[in-house]
């Protein structure tokens, strides 16, 4: 072999082993930015469950604060019911009380 073939050969052999560097260096470099943008996109995913998150709870507090309003007015509306027949049947009590009182 001569030595302009051995020199070729080396040639090609040094650059084979450059591109394959090369190559193994540009593969290293795509799954690090790989792995970078999907722990970005995590981040984002975990952040947007958390906001979603918060937001379902602020969401049941205004539900049950209004179911508990309702419950108080209704609550309420009962109570005055109530009072307003004990009122009517007080008179009558007191009639019925002095009734006896006065019979013995």
């Amino acid at each position: 072999m001569s030595l302009e073939a051995i020199e070729k050969v080396t040639r090609a052999e040094t650059e084979a082993r450059e591109r394959q560097a090369a190559a193994e260096a540009e593969a290293k470099q795509l799954v690090a930015d790989a792995e970078k943008e999907g722990q970005a996109l995590l981040q984002r995913q975990r952040s947007a469950g958390a906001e979603a998150g918060r937001e379902l709870l602020r969401q049941a507090e205004e539900r049950a604060a209004a179911a508990a309003k309702k419950t108080a007015q209704a609550a309420e509306a009962d109570a005055a019911k109530l009072r307003e027949a004990a009122e009517k049947r007080l008179e009558a009590a007191a009639e019925f009380i002095v009734g006896r009182v006065v019979k013995h």
